[in-house]
């Protein structure tokens, strides 16, 4: 059964996606996007920071904003071009205030198995911004090249 919705693209470049509160759906969304980013040229090491904070921000959608609650979506929208990734993902979870979340490099909190997510989103991507109370994520990534190392 599948249970990812892409909807209609707005060009070959661009999609969104509508997928269920299921941490077994962000493999496909990922993929899918991954495709874009490599058809464009895109390098490994700037793949692997899109790989990896859309995985992070993935699992923070379903995990801790919509709390698995099954009744909730994840959506995603991307649009890919030869010069940037921009990635944006919305629960319908509760929200959160960005500097309310723990700093992970602090003494106190270096031994915590998990709370590392946003410190590798915001290091590996170019930029991000949160806004409708934190449940909406924008990422870019600019195509530094490395493809061409």
């Amino acid at each position: 059964m599948r249970r990812l919705v892409q909807q209609q693209p707005r060009d070959d470049s661009a999609v969104k996606f509508k997928i269920p509160s299921d941490l077994s759906a962000v493999r496909e969304v990922q993929s899918r996007i991954l495709e874009d980013v490599k058809r464009h040229g895109y390098g490994a090491e700037s793949t692997f920071a899109i790989k990896l904070a859309l995985e992070e921000v993935l699992i923070n959608a379903i995990k801790h904003g919509n709390k698995f609650d099954t009744s909730k979506h994840v959506h995603v929208e991307s649009n890919v071009t030869p010069e940037e990734a921009e990635i944006i993902i919305e629960d319908e979870g509760p929200g959160f205030e960005r500097v309310e979340v723990p700093d992970p490099t602090l003494v106190e909190n270096l031994t915590k198995c998990s709370g590392r997510g946003i410190l590798l989103i915001e290091a590996y991507m170019t930029s991000v911004e949160y806004s409708n109370k934190g449940r909406r994520v924008r990422m870019i990534k600019k195509n530094d090249g490395d493809a061409k190392q």
